[in-house]
């Protein structure tokens, strides 16, 4: 059975989505349940949302979900390399192209983000231009500028440092 449940973050609602005891949808939501998919909680879509609630404390920096990606071959790599990018840390589309063995698949890494079914525990929000600067966002760039922003003030250990938009970040691909 597909199951969708909603909860309210610092950023605003999240839905997020489960098939078959595995996360298969966190999205920006208006607390509208996707069609094919019945409104409740499961125990798996609770333990997401408290994973995200210690997200958004600075109390969690990795994710431990079952997760299911649904997408092409190529979406998937790229998702599953999203993964890899520690919090706190930043990648350019042309980092995640030559870690997936593609270089040249920029533009197609950037799809692939903006097809991501599970915003911010695959953080495609630490995907940025290759010259520092923030790119487009499912949630809109305030959203992500926030999620970084908030991401390096609990990598650094320091309330007081921002992101600074433009800023390139270490990639540690």
């Amino acid at each position: 059975m597909k199951r969708v449940f909603f909860y309210e973050y610092p950023i605003g609602p999240l839905g997020i989505a489960e098939e078959e005891g595995a996360i298969t949808g966190v999205f920006f939501a208006q607390k509208k349940t996707p069609p094919g998919f019945s409104t409740g909680e499961t125990p798996v879509i609770q333990r997401a949302a408290a994973q995200l609630a210690e997200y958004f404390t600075g109390r969690r920096r990795v994710f431990d979900l079952p997760l299911v990606l649904k997408g092409t071959a190529f979406q998937v790599s790229v998702w599953k390399a999203l993964q890899s990018i520690p919090l706190g840390e930043t990648c350019s589309y042309e980092n995640v192209a030559v870690h997936i063995g593609n270089p040249r698949a920029c533009r197609a890494v950037g799809m692939a983000n903006n097809r991501n079914p599970i915003a911010i525990i695959v953080p495609c929000h630490r995907v940025i231009g290759k010259d520092g600067s923030l790119t487009g966002y499912g949630g809109g760039l305030d959203i992500k500028r926030y999620l970084l922003t908030m991401e390096k003030r609990g990598a650094a250990g320091d309330a007081g440092k921002p992101c600074i938009p433009g800023e390139k970040g270490p990639c540690s691909f």
